[in-house]
C-alpha cells in the first residue's frame, strides 16, 4: 500500500443514533461485532454510539512492525468527536466524562479469545465527575476499580490475581462475602491500594491521560490477535491469521448503577437443544464481566426458566418487567432480521435498554439441526439454506459418545484427535490382552507404540486406542475411524515400557489395568473414568439429511471390508463401498496360517496350493458383503501391503507362531528377513505383487466374481463389481492387470453361466499415475484416488511419522492444515485435476472417485465437487458428514454459477 493510498484509506467507521457508516455485509472489513453494531444502529435499535477501527488497520499494524497507519489517529479523533456529540459527553472532561469500552471483533466469532477493556476514560479526576453526574459515588469508584484491574491485566501486563488478592483482603476485613456489600468508601480504599500496587510493580503511576489509555487499549486488542489462545483457536477452527481483528470503541453504558440496572447474555433459542425459547441469564447491578467471571451467580431471564431451575432470585421478566417486554420484542426482531438464532449481549442502565452485540449463536450439533429444520418450517429460510446452516464436521457429536462438558478433566497426555468420540477402560498394551479382556466383558483402552494390521482384533475388542506414534492417517487412525472407535494417535510424550506393563508421561506412571478415558475429538488422554453423553440421532437429523440428498450431486460411499462396517455404512446412507481392503480379511486367525503358508512356499505350485485354501474364505467374505450392499457398487482393492507384514518379526513371536501353526520356525524367520525392505511403502507391494505373483490376484478375482455369481443365483441383486488394482504407475502395468482380471472373470462367468457387470480400474496414488492418466485410461474403466498415499508420495512425507513435525509447520504458517486431514488442493489437488482431465480425454466415461481419508473432509469434498468427481468414499461413521458436505458443495457451485 502506497503512502498516498494510505492517506485515502478509511480506517474508521461510525455507528449510533439510528445510523451507521457500515452494515452487516461488511464483516470482512468491520469484523462480526462491528458489522452487527452498525446493522443494529441502522435498524433503529438502542445501540450506544461508537466507531470501529477496521481489520485492515490490524493487518497494516502487523505488516509494518506494529506501527499504526499514518492517518489513523486523525480518523479516531474524528470518530471520538462524533461519539462525544451523540452521547453529550466529552472524553477526559473532569465534569462530564465520556467513558468507552474497547473490544475486539474478528470477522469469525472467537469468543473469549481476545481482549476487552471497559470503563476506559476514568482517572483520578473523571471518577469524581462521574460520581457527581450519577449521584452515586459507590458506582463511580466500583467502575474505577474495575477499570484499573482490567486495564492493568490487558494493557500493562500485570497479574490479575494481584488485584483479586487485594480485594479479598478488603472483603475479609469488612466481613463481606459479595462485592455489592462494599460501600463507596470501601471502593475508594480498594482503588487506592490498586494504584499503589500498579506503581510498585511498574515503577510508575497508573496512566491518567485518557488518550494514552485509549491507544494502549487499541494496541492491546491488536496484540491479542496473536496471543497463544487466539492462535490455538484459529488453528482449531481454520481461521486464517491474515484476517486480523477489528477494534470497537463504544460509549459505556452501565449495568452497575443500582437495582434498576442490569447486564446479561441471551440466546433467542436454546443453544444446547435448539428449543424455540429465550435462553440466557442476567445480573442486577453488575457489569458484563460479572456474568462470565462467576463471582456472582447469574439469574434466569424468564420466570419459567427460574421455576424450572428451582431458583428464588427473581428473573428479569419479574424484576424488570417493562424492560423485559421491550427486550423480548428486540431479540425477536433481530432473529427475524438475521434469520438465525442470535447470541445477544445487553445492558440496562437505570431502566433503559441498550444492545451491545448480536451475532449468530454458537450451538451444539443437535441444536443446529433443530434450529435449521425449524427455521425452514417457519419459512424464515429455504431448505437449501437450512442445509448450509449445519457444520458437517459437527455431526461427529451425534454419532459418537462424547465427554460431558461439565465433567472435570485430568489430562495426562495430548496427541492428535485421530478418531472422534470418547471411551473409558482399563489400559492394556497388547492386542491379545484386549481380545481376552474384551471377551470377558471388560472395557479396555489399547495403548501401543503404533498399531499394525496384526492388531486388528485387539483394536476391534478395545473401546478406544492410543498410539505414541503415527499421524491422522496412520494405520491406527484409519482403522479406528472405520470401526467407529475413538483414537488418539501420535501422543509422543507417552513412553511405553511393555515389559513392565506401564507407560510414563508428565511425571506420572500409568500401569496395566489402570482406568483412563480418551477423547478422540480433542486428542486428550485423561486419568480415571469421566462422565459421558451418549449419541442421539433425532428426527431433525433424518429430515435435514433428506434435504441434503435432494440437492447433492456427488455420490457417497463407505470404506468397508467387514459385515459390521457395511451394515453401519448402509444405516448412515452409504450408496456403495468405495474401498474394500482385502488384506484386512487375511488377518483373521482362521486364515492367517494359510496366508503364511503361501508366503513360505518355494514355488508357484506351492503358492497355488495355499491360495486354494484361502479362496473359499475370501469368497465367503464377499458373499456376505455383497448381500448387505444389495446391488450397489462395491470397489474391491486387491492385495496391497508388502508380504512381510503377514509374518512375525521378532524371534519370540516366530516361535509362538511356529508352535501354534506347525510351520517351521527357522523358515519363518528366514523368510521374514528375506522379505524385509528398507522402505516398504515404496517397495514390493500393490500391483507389483500381482505382476510378480499373478496367482495371488487370480485367486482374489475368482473369489470376487464367484461370490457375485452366488449372490445373483440366490435371487438377490448382484453388486456392481469394481475390481481395483493398487499402486499402478504405468499403462503397461494396467494392461497386464486388465488382461489378467478379464481372463479370470470370464472363466468364472462362463463356468457359472451368469452375466455380471464388472469394471476394472486403477487406484491412483502415485504422481506418475496422475500425470500419465491417459495411459492408464486405455485399460482402466475407473480411477479411485488414494489420497492418503498420493499425499505421501507428492510431499515425500511419511504419514505415520508426520505427527512429529507437522505441528511446527502449521504453527509457523507453512501449512494451514495437516495435508493428511484436508487435501492439499494446490499440489495434490492439481495432480487429481490433471488425472481427471487426461483420463477423460482418453475415456470420456471413466468413473472417478476418491477413497482416502479426505473423502470425509468437508473442504476436500468441496474440491471433489469442483473437479467433477463422481463419488467420495470415507469411513462408515463419516458418511453423514460427507453427505451433508457434498450437498453444501453442490449448493456452493450453483451459487458460483449465478
Amino acid at each position: 500500500m502506497t503512502a498516498d493510498s494510505m492517506v485515502k484509506t478509511r480506517w474508521v467507521y461510525a455507528f449510533g443514533a439510528g445510523a451507521a457508516d457500515g452494515d452487516a455485509s461488511m464483516k470482512d472489513l468491520l469484523g462480526g461485532k462491528g458489522a452487527n453494531l452498525a446493522e443494529m444502529s441502522s435498524l433503529g435499535l438502542p445501540v450506544p454510539p461508537g466507531f470501529t477501527i477496521t481489520t485492515e488497520a490490524c493487518v497494516h499494524y502487523y505488516a509494518n512492525a506494529r506501527q499504526y497507519p499514518a492517518n489513523l489517529k486523525d480518523q479516531v479523533s474524528a470518530g471520538l468527536a462524533t461519539v462525544e456529540q451523540q452521547a453529550g459527553k466529552t472524553f477526559g472532561d473532569p465534569a462530564n466524562p465520556l467513558l468507552v469500552s474497547v473490544r475486539s471483533g474478528a470477522r469469525a466469532s472467537m469468543p473469549g479469545m481476545m481482549d476487552t477493556v471497559l470503563n476506559l476514560g476514568l482517572n483520578d479526576k473523571t471518577v469524581e465527575g462521574l460520581a457527581k453526574l450519577s449521584g452515586d459515588r459507590r458506582f463511580a469508584f466500583d467502575s474505577y476499580r474495575r477499570f484499573i484491574q482490567m486495564y492493568s491485566a490487558v494493557v500493562l501486563g500485570l497479574d490479575h490475581h494481584m488485584f483479586e488478592e487485594i480485594l479479598d483482603e478488603h472483603k475479609e476485613r469488612l466481613d463481606a462475602t459479595v462485592d455489592t456489600a462494599l460501600t463507596a468508601e470501601d471502593w475508594e480504599a480498594v482503588v487506592a491500594d490498586y494504584r499503589d500496587a500498579v506503581e510498585r510493580d511498574l515503577g510508575q503511576p497508573f496512566p491518567q491521560d485518557v488518550h494514552d489509555q485509549l491507544w494502549g487499549a487499541v494496541g492491546a486488542v491488536f496484540a491479542s490477535w496473536m496471543n497463544d489462545r487466539a492462535k490455538f483457536y484459529r488453528r482449531m477452527h481454520d481461521i486464517p491469521e491474515s484476517w486480523g481483528t477489528a477494534v470497537n470503541v463504544q460509549s459505556m453504558v452501565f449495568g452497575n448503577m443500582g437495582e434498576t440496572s442490569a447486564t446479561g447474555v441471551a440466546f433467542t433459542r436454546n443453544p444446547s437443544t435448539g428449543e424455540n425459547r429465550l435462553y440466557g441469564e442476567y445480573l442486577i447491578n453488575a457489569q458484563g464481566e460479572d456474568v462470565v467471571a462467576g463471582i456472582r451467580t447469574p439469574q434466569a431471564l424468564t420466570k419459567i426458566a427460574r421455576e424450572e431451575m428451582g431458583e428464588r432470585q427473581l428473573s428479569m421478566e419479574e424484576a424488570l418487567p417493562e424492560v423485559f417486554v421491550q427486550f423480548k420484542e428486540v431479540v425477536g426482531r433481530l432473529e427475524t432480521h438475521y434469520r438465525d438464532m442470535q447470541d445477544i449481549e445487553f445492558t440496562v442502565e437505570k431502566g433503559r435498554l441498550y444492545m451491545l452485540q448480536t451475532r449468530n449463536g454458537k450451538r451444539t450439533a443437535k441444536a443446529a439441526l433443530r434450529i435449521a429444520v425449524d427455521l425452514a418450517s417457519e419459512d424464515l429460510i429455504t431448505r437449501s439454506e437450512a442445509v448450509m446452516r449445519v457444520d458437517p464436521g459437527s455431526l461427529d457429536q451425534l454419532l459418537h459418545p462424547t465427554i460431558d462438558p461439565s465433567s472435570p478433566r485430568d489430562v495426562i497426555a495430548t496427541g492428535l484427535p485421530a478418531s472422534p468420540g470418547a471411551a473409558t477402560g482399563k489400559v492394556v498394551f497388547t492386542a491379545e490382552e484386549a481380545v481376552k479382556l474384551g471377551a470377558a466383558g471388560e472395557a479396555v483402552i489399547l495403548v501401543r507404540e503404533e498399531t499394525s494390521p496384526e492388531d486388528i482384533r485387539g483394536m476391534d475388542a478395545a473401546r478406544g486406542i492410543v498410539t505414541a506414534r503415527g499421524g491422522m492417517t496412520s494405520h491406527a487412525a484409519v482403522v479406528a475411524r472405520g470401526m467407529g472407535r475413538p483414537c488418539v494417535s501420535g501422543a509422543g510424550e507417552i513412553r511405553i515400557d511393555g515389559k513392565a506393563g506401564e507407560f510414563h508421561v508428565r511425571g506420572r506412571t500409568i500401569r496395566a489395568h489402570d482406568i483412563v478415558t480418551i477423547d478422540g475429538s480433542t486428542g486428550e488422554v485423561l486419568a480415571g473414568a469421566v462422565k459421558m453423553i451418549e449419541p442421539e440421532l433425532s428426527g431433525d437429523f433424518a429430515t435435514l439429511m433428506t434435504w441434503a440428498d435432494q440437492v447433492r450431486r456427488l455420490k457417497v460411499r463407505a470404506n468397508a471390508e467387514t459385515a459390521l462396517d457395511a451394515r453401519t455404512a448402509r444405516q448412515f446412507g452409504a450408496e456403495g463401498i468405495g474401498l474394500c481392503r482385502t488384506e484386512h480379511m487375511f488377518f483373521d486367525p482362521d486364515r492367517i496360517a494359510a496366508v503364511r503358508e503361501m508366503i513360505l512356499a518355494d514355488d508357484e505350485a506351492g503358492r497355488r496350493l495355499a491360495l486354494a485354501k484361502i479362496l473359499p474364505m475370501q469368497r465367503r467374505d464377499f458373499v456376505e458383503l455383497f448381500g448387505i450392499m444389495e446391488g450397489l457398487p462395491v470397489t474391491i482393492r486387491l492385495l496391497d501391503p508388502p508380504l512381510h507384514e503377514f509374518l512375525p518379526q521378532m524371534e519370540e513371536d516366530v516361535a509362538a507362531v511356529a508352535q501354534a501353526t506347525g510351520l517351521d520356525a527357522g523358515k519363518l524367520l528366514r523368510r521374514a528377513r528375506e522379505l524385509h525392505e528398507v522402505n516398504p511403502m515404496l517397495g514390493h507391494r500393490g500391483c507389483r505383487l500381482g505382476v510378480s505373483y499373478p496367482e495371488i490376484y487370480e485367486m482374489q478375482v475368482r473369489a470376487i466374481v464367484e461370490a457375485a455369481c452366488e449372490v445373483a443365483q440366490g435371487g438377490r441383486p448382484a453388486p456392481i463389481l469394481e475390481i481395483m488394482h493398487p499402486l499402478v504407475a504405468k499403462g503397461e502395468e494396467m494392461k497386464f492387470l486388465r488382461l489378467l482380471t478379464d481372463r479370470i472373470a470370464r472363466q468364472v462367468l462362463t463356468e457359472k453361466g451368469v452375466e455380471i457387470e464388472y469394471l476394472v480400474g486403477a487406484m491412483v496414488e502415485l504422481p506418475r499415475a496422475a500425470l500419465r492418466a491417459g495411459d492408464l485410461a486405455e485399460h482402466a474403466e475407473f480411477f479411485s484416488f488414494g489420497t492418503n498415499d498420493l499425499t505421501q508420495t507428492a510431499f515425500g512425507i511419511s504419514r505415520d511419522d508426520s505427527g512429529r513435525f507437522l505441528n511446527a509447520y502449521i504453527e509457523k504458517g507453512i501449512f494451514e492444515r495437516d495435508p493428511f486431514v484436508s487435501l492439499d488442493q494446490e499440489g495434490v489437488g492439481e495432480l487429481i485435476r490433471i488425472a481427471a482431465e487426461r483420463g477423460r480425454a482418453v475415456r470420456p466415461d471413466v468413473k472417478l472417485g476418491i477413497c482416502g481419508e479426505h473423502g470425509g473432509d468437508p473442504a476436500s469434498i468441496a474440491f471433489c465437487e469442483d473437479v467433477g468427481l463422481d463419488y467420495v468414499s470415507c469411513s462408515a461413521y463419516r458418511v453423514p458428514i460427507a453427505r451433508l458436505a457434498a450437498a453444501q458443495a453442490a449448493i456452493g457451485e450453483r451459487e458460483k454459477d449465478r
